[in-house]
């Protein structure tokens, strides 16, 4: 194979035009280009409104060394694709199956490769499998009690599941983890796009029956997942993992359990930090949700409304500001809804949300401030999730369990507000207008009006008078990491810290590819069943 990179064609063509740029690159006829594959595709708007697909291909042609030899001079280059490679198992007997806490990317993706190579994992997920669990968050935004152990945070996919479905990563990946995962994806029910769009997703609504036919395969493979079966303890022997207890009644022997229970599992990080078990505060990040209209993020984006074969616009944008903090969109949502995230009662969070089409009238994105803890005056592993939950009861009281909802110029002036300016808000669940300063220190509001003003330098309408904030986005990633060695394995033998729970992830992909990995040193040091 020859890979070819930035091949660019106006948004407008078709897969034959594209096969006519190969072509031209490669100097050959139209015969001799046996076939082709996208490997990656990106946008070019530097030069808008004149708007490019730019391309990496890999292709197949007849006399690839005579085509390479005429492409010397050129980037074009012979192709080495990375192929993903299980390890050997090792020889180490297990008595009892290996169990998984935690059924969100970290947990799937370690569970679906135990199963595949013969070890028949039990996953354990606290809250309900995802058509149970979709049913009780839509009753949630539409005013049914917040379920504690099933909600957007908590059930079959994880939190993920009610988000963008963003694929992309930052993540080195020269063991190819990262294009199984998205592989893996396809093979569930995922668009194939998502094997080269620059930045991928998949979609709320796709992502739904991805991770339930990934379930299906996992149990398939002779796994078992066992749903409202929360770790409620964990019995240690000698400095090993001996047995686990299940809701409080059910004690499970296992030698090997990993832990992949996510950012927000509060109840059960504090369990963990009565065990002999190390664990340690980190940074993370707090901010507000900020929504325009998609049209206006097309404008600046693109220089054109009118998108036709164009995706609807995003942006990434960060700025450090005067007093040294650095402040940052996160997970962009474009044409997406503001989500009421909330999983304790008494609390108010919020994430971003897009179905697969992201054809909703706004855009929204987290502006967020990191927090170390030094900012949150950390004096154990669990200073950083009471920090959390401070700033969600603020929310929570301040508009009585609604999200609460500001105008920017309020939030500028700290006055609450009384109704939206030329556009609504498109939130999921009900929300209530009121003043965000109260949920916030003062570093963090201040920093949060200058990054948004920055960015109006950057995008045109960013800091208008009604843009639309709400919060709090306080659930960016763990507020601890549980220490693991160069063998996946924490201060308790046996026990697996995994994903973005654990400190070691920030997404669904490297969330995934975690999984991948703790998965691999399980298989490593023992024999399947």
């Amino acid at each position: 194979m020859i890979r070819i990179p930035q091949i660019k064609l106006q948004p407008e063509h078709t897969r034959e035009d594209l096969a006519r740029a190969v072509c031209r690159e490669l100097k050959i006829k139209e015969t001799d280009l046996k076939s082709f594959h996208i490997i990656k595709r990106s946008i070019d708007a530097r030069k808008k409104p004149d708007i490019k697909y730019s391309y990496t291909i890999d292709a197949e042609v007849e006399k690839e060394h005579v085509v390479l030899k005429k492409c010397k001079n050129s980037q074009i280059v012979k192709s080495a694709p990375v192929s993903y490679q299980i390890p050997s198992c090792g020889e180490e007997a297990l008595k009892d199956r290996p169990v998984i806490v935690g059924m969100g990317p970290a947990g799937l993706f370690c569970g679906l490769l135990l199963a595949k190579c013969g070890y028949r994992p039990l996953i354990l997920e606290r809250g309900e499998d995802v058509d149970a669990r979709s049913k009780t968050v839509e009753g949630f935004w539409k005013g049914s009690p917040l379920k504690q152990s099933s909600n957007v945070q908590f059930g079959e996919g994880g939190a993920g599941t009610f988000s963008d479905g963003k694929l992309n990563t930052m993540v080195k990946d020269p063991k190819g983890r990262g294009r199984y995962v998205l592989e893996t994806f396809v093979e569930a029910g995922a668009d194939s796009s998502i094997l080269y769009l620059n930045k991928p997703h998949i979609g709320t609504d796709v992502l739904r029956d991805v991770v339930k036919n990934m379930r299906l395969e996992i149990q398939h493979l002779g796994g078992e997942v066992r749903f409202e079966s929360q770790l409620t303890d964990l019995q240690v022997r000698d400095g090993r993992i001996e047995s686990i207890c299940i809701n409080d009644q059910e004690t499970l022997h296992t030698a090997v359990v990993v832990l992949a229970i996510g950012h927000s599992a509060r109840d059960t990080f504090s369990m963990l930090s009565r065990k002999p078990l190390a664990m340690s505060p980190k940074s993370f990040a707090v901010g507000l949700r900020i929504e325009h209209p998609q049209s206006m993020i097309n404008q600046s984006q693109y220089a054109r409304t009118d998108l036709k074969t164009l995706p609807a616009a995003d942006y990434k944008l960060t700025k450090k500001l005067e007093n040294g903090r650095g402040v940052y969109s996160f997970c962009m949502c474009p044409g997406g809804y503001v989500v009421n995230a909330s999983s304790e009662n008494g609390m108010t969070a919020v994430n971003g949300m897009s179905y697969q089409k992201r054809d909703g009238i706004n855009a929204n994105s987290a502006i967020v401030v990191t927090v170390t803890p030094e900012d949150y005056e950390a004096v154990d592993s669990l200073s950083g999730v009471r920090f959390q939950q401070n700033l969600e009861q603020k929310a929570y009281a301040l508009c009585n369990g609604k999200v609460p909802v500001q105008l920017f110029e309020d939030f500028v002036k700290h006055r609450s507000s009384n109704g939206p300016g030329e556009y609504a808000p498109a939130i999921k669940g009900a929300y209530d207008f009121g003043n965000l300063r109260e949920c916030l220190p003062k570093f963090l509001g201040d920093s949060i009006e200058q990054g948004i003003l920055g960015f109006d330098h950057m995008i045109k309408g960013f800091a208008r008078k009604d843009a639309i904030l709400s919060g709090i986005e306080s659930r960016t990633s763990s507020p601890l990491r549980i220490t693991r060695d160069d063998f996946f394995e924490s201060t308790i033998a046996g026990l697996y810290p995994c994903g973005e729970g654990a400190g070691y992830a920030g997404g669904i992909t490297s969330a995934a590819m975690d999984g991948l990995k703790v998965a691999e040193a399980v298989i490593k040091k023992f024999h399947a069943f």
